[in-house]
């Protein structure tokens, strides 16, 4: 498309910009149905129970990080990136990058208004989800959806697993820590948020799947370039009583000191940097490492606002333009999955 005013609006949970927003923040993380699944009086009053008992510490993780997120002025270095990366590509476009968090400011309505000022001709909506789950894109999408009544012809890329700069990016973090750590024995964990098992095999979400076919593609792409490596899938970020996704990064960590062998953490469901990799992953899972006998422990950065994940976004954005609904971006998907969105289109298609 050469021409026309484009609107790309990029989704994330978002986080609290300082100490007095942590307790909002929660709250407005666990009164979502997507997280909670309890009707909305019973979700209300958990959510602030929860948001009230977990405000105290979640502030002095934050802390540790200056006090709030960095979540917001890293994607918004995304979002300057893409635009400018998009404007190269398309030259007679207006092209507008919005970002609309979940959870804290810019919340979706504000974004949604924003959008529908800018009065765009097509919009493209981007999750900054690699992998689909219904805790994060899902959620999202939801949202917007409800909530933004402007113009323009809409389609959305509901995953990119496998995209080919989303991988390369990944492949040459992991690789540059490999090489950090010399000859030292090494394992590479890739670490993703975990959700709980009830969604995969109640509601069919895809995200366990996608986040394998990730993994698998990064560590051929490490092995094509380094050969073998010694590798494991583990998930962080377990809260509440409900069984989770496994074994946890907590667990990788305490097999790697039974093996005697260091470790390099990737976070492999993360573009950015935030509470759980630089509190979490940096923090305390290196304590645990050390406590452990772990050495070294090595973690690989997020892929952030390198040229080979904004090109990815770039060419899913110009992908999209010249299609309808909703799709995936690249490999990867199989949407076979009950809460797959491309899925249910095309159902309802049939």
């Amino acid at each position: 498309m050469s021409g026309g005013r484009i609107a790309v609006v990029l989704f994330n949970l978002g986080g609290p910009d300082d100490q007095a927003s942590v307790k909002p923040f929660l709250f407005n993380l666990f009164n979502d149905p997507a997280i909670i699944g309890l009707p909305g009086i019973a979700r209300t009053a958990v959510a602030r129970l929860i948001s009230s008992r977990r405000e105290k510490s979640a502030q002095a993780n934050y802390a540790l990080m200056g006090g709030g997120s960095p979540l917001l002025p890293e994607t918004r270095t995304q979002a300057e990136a893409l635009k400018a990366a998009l404007g190269q590509r398309m030259a007679g476009a207006e092209i507008g990058v919005f970002i609309a968090m979940r959870y804290w400011n810019p919340l979706t309505e504000r974004t949604a208004a924003e959008v529908a000022a800018f009065a765009p001709d097509e919009i493209v909506l981007l999750p900054l989800y690699p992998q689909f789950s219904t805790t994060t894109t899902a959620s999202s999408l939801k949202k917007w959806n409800e909530v933004y009544a402007g113009p323009g012809r809409s389609r959305t890329v509901c995953c990119y697993p496998a995209a080919d700069g989303w991988i390369e990016a990944q492949a040459q973090a992991v690789i540059g820590k490999m090489d950090e750590a010399g000859d030292a024995p090494m394992r590479v964990l890739f670490s993703a948020h975990g959700i709980p098992e009830k969604l995969v095999s109640g509601k069919g979400d895809p995200y366990q799947e996608q986040v394998e076919t990730t993994v698998a593609a990064v560590v051929a792409r490490i092995e094509a370039l380094r050969g073998p490596i010694d590798h494991a899938l583990c998930y962080q970020s377990r809260v509440g009583p409900l069984k989770w996704l496994g074994p946890s990064t907590p667990e990788a960590i305490e097999h790697a000191a039974r093996d005697k062998v260091g470790v390099v953490v990737t976070p492999v469901a993360f573009v950015s940097e935030h509470i759980e990799t630089l509190v979490e992953l940096d923090i305390e899972y290196a304590e645990l490492a050390h406590e452990q006998g772990v050495s070294p422990y090595l973690r690989a950065p997020a892929v952030g606002a390198g040229p080979l994940f904004i090109d990815t976004l770039a060419d899913a954005v110009t992908e999209a333009l010249g299609r309808e609904g909703t799709r995936p971006f690249g490999p990867g998907c199989r949407g076979r999955w009950k809460a797959c969105p491309c899925q249910a289109e095309r159902k309802d298609a049939a």
